[in-house]
């Protein structure tokens, strides 16, 4: 199982690039965030991608978003289009999460808040977060992708960027995100190259620091312990977003 997370940081302006990602690398689970439209404004042929079940989740105004895609040839979903499998959890706003469900395997796509505006908030949707997958029941997989927003340690920041207590290292948030991995979930990441400081998927945008590799890792795939990452790739040169799309595979145990 082929899975790929994206910050795509405005979909109108990537479509293209989308539409050349799900062709050349036909992961079986797509995950967009930060679309930055509303349904109705998502670019054609997107809105119908014929080889997908697809879930747009956009706020009004152009702000925020995520959308799940679920390849239908691979994990056997109907050719109708069929919105049942999709759902939002209570604590949805800002059109932050959606999730869905397909045989034994439950999958989110989330953008967490950045917190520099209102770090409660991004406190209470990760706390809200930790709550909803504990809930998940006993043997069943689960997996959370997505920009998080959070630098789990000093490993996920270059040392130009580690300044402890600034947002995405607050101590607040990274023991929210320990709570996260608590539940029973894995950094599939971390899991394969766990001494490695120099894995980054997210850059500022300014003194060619993507060039430099000087930047943060805040976008993962978090996986229960049914499943175990074989491997992974951070797609660093792809795209003009300035997170990379970060692409995992994955097994049953």
């Amino acid at each position: 199982m082929k899975i790929c997370s994206w910050n795509v940081n405005g979909i109108r302006a990537r479509h293209g690039e989308v539409q050349r990602l799900a062709d050349e690398h036909q992961p079986d689970l797509l995950c967009l965030q930060e679309i930055k439209a509303a349904p109705q404004q998502i670019p054609e042929p997107l809105t119908l991608l014929p080889n997908y079940a697809n879930l747009w989740h956009g706020a009004p105004g152009g702000y925020s978003g995520v959308s799940l895609h679920i390849s239908r040839a691979t994990l056997d979903v109907p050719a109708t289009e069929n919105q049942a499998i999709f759902s939002h959890p209570t604590f949805d706003f800002e059109a932050r999460i959606v999730e869905a469900t397909i045989g034994a395997l439950t999958i989110a796509s989330v953008y967490v808040p950045n917190g520099g505006k209102d770090f409660a908030a991004k406190l209470r949707f990760l706390e809200a977060l930790v709550s909803h997958a504990r809930l998940r029941p006993a043997g069943r997989p689960y997996v959370i992708c997505g920009d998080l927003n959070v630098a789990y340690t000093d490993a996920d920041v270059h040392e130009r960027f580690r300044k402890f207590g600034t947002i995405g290292q607050h101590p607040e948030e990274r023991a929210a995100f320990a709570d996260l991995l608590a539940t029973g979930l894995q950094d599939v990441v971390r899991q394969l190259a766990p001494n490695d400081d120099q894995l980054f998927t997210w850059w500022p945008p300014w003194r060619q620091e993507k060039q430099k590799n000087r930047g943060w890792r805040i976008d993962y795939v978090l996986a229960s312990g049914e499943l175990k990452a074989r491997s992974f790739t951070i797609l660093k040169d792809f795209g003009g977003s300035d997170h990379a799309p970060l692409l995992v595979d994955l097994v049953s145990r």
